[in-house]
């Protein structure tokens, strides 16, 4: 699963890049309801999604996208070790981080645009882990949430995948992430699947 001789953070054989850390906020279900059952069930990196929930609520979130993709998809849990191919969601009401040994970490520490989780508290936390081996995606969403955390992935030597405005049910998000500068990859939602496929798969022909 992880290659021998890196200790400095997980990895996975046969990956460009280990983790995808994907923000969403309104409208954001519908539109990873899409994206994650076109991955195909090989997809060698783990995908780590912060969606803005209703903190007063206990999420059903994982239970829906799991009935909707081949991949695993589970809520994720303090110290959980990250796995190829699974999806791993933030709980409502806590930060959800990324630590270079490939186990997630979960905050109740003060929210971050008003919002928590944070895309951006993830985004940056993989991008000091996993650097240039490391995607930020951002889909809808209203906010600024995700734009700090696309600079450091960029700054890390990461690639960003922003959903674009024409496909967008709500579109300040991605244009706070557009707006940084730092995106290499605009695209409609139905084609940011194929994108990750590209990029995290490139010996695959599809």
């Amino acid at each position: 699963m992880t290659t021998e001789g890196d200790h400095r953070r997980a990895r996975f054989e046969g990956a460009a890049y280990d983790v995808v850390a994907v923000a969403s906020s309104a409208g954001g279900v519908m539109a990873l309801s899409r994206m994650l059952p076109a991955l195909p069930v090989d997809f060698p990196a783990a995908v780590v999604v912060v969606q803005h929930l209703d903190p007063r609520h206990r999420s059903l979130m994982a239970e829906i996208l799991s009935r909707r993709t081949a991949l695993p998809v589970v809520q994720a849990v303090q110290g959980q070790r990250i796995e190829r191919g699974a999806v791993y969601i933030a709980p409502p009401n806590r930060h959800l981080l990324v630590s270079p040994n490939g186990t997630l970490s979960l905050s109740d520490s003060e929210l971050v645009h008003f919002v928590r989780p944070s895309a951006d508290l993830l985004f940056e936390s993989v991008a000091a882990s996993y650097r240039d081996r490391a995607i930020a995606v951002v889909l809808t969403g209203c906010g600024q949430d995700g734009a700090m955390g696309v600079r450091a992935i960029k700054k890390m030597g990461g690639t960003v995948v922003v959903q674009d405005e024409a496909s967008a049910e709500f579109t300040g998000m991605p244009q706070a992430a557009i707006d940084t500068g730092e995106v290499d990859f605009v695209l409609p939602l139905d084609e940011v699947a194929a994108a990750l496929v590209t990029l995290v798969m490139p010996g695959v022909v599809g």
